[in-house]
């Protein structure tokens, strides 16, 4: 196995700007709370190709539902890996929950950004049999499997990124 990435905390200051921007009801002792309780993802076997994140607070979503939720974690990994994010196997088959985005794609330098890499789920309750999902706190809902990638023998690109959703858009052609 390769060893190419570290998982960690982004500081309280970026988490609770995340917080406040999803859940505007929010005080400052509840996100502190909830802050502290954050668990890095981590594999459930030695065989689980996925790394389990965890439902930094008690959440619920009826039927139709989104909601966006700050993970509190951020990932340093090695250039030429990518993060690819899914809601965990037994979520999608049971209530049909999906990322809005459908696969979460984090690259090795949104490490870097501004809002120091910190990583959002934003999920739908998607089902049709008019299930409620309910997710305790730690209670896993989304997986990151490290899958390495290429480039073409031609590109040349030596831009640098600052920001998240769609910021790679912006760069210069």
């Amino acid at each position: 196995m390769n060893r190419i990435a570290r998982f960690e905390k982004v500081s309280l200051e970026q988490f609770r700007e995340g917080w406040s921007d999803s859940f505007q009801t929010a005080d400052e002792n509840e996100v502190r709370e909830i802050y502290a309780g954050i668990c890095l993802p981590r594999r459930a076997t030695a065989g689980s190709a996925g790394y389990d994140f965890f439902a930094p607070a008690e959440l619920s979503l009826k039927p139709g539902e989104t909601v966006k939720i700050p993970t509190g974690i951020r990932v340093w990994m090695e250039p030429g890996w990518v993060l690819k994010c899914y809601p965990r196997s037994g979520l999608g088959f049971k209530y049909r929950l999906q990322l809005n985005n459908t696969v979460g794609i984090i690259d090795s330098d949104y490490y870097f950004s501004d809002n120091e890499g910190h990583i959002f789920a934003k999920i739908t309750n998607d089902t049709n049999e008019g299930r409620t999902v309910e997710l305790a706190r730690g209670d896993g809902f989304m997986q990151g499997i490290f899958v390495e990638y290429g480039i073409t023998v031609d590109d040349d690109v030596t831009d640098i990124r600052n920001g998240g959703f769609g910021s790679t858009t912006k760069q210069k052609a």
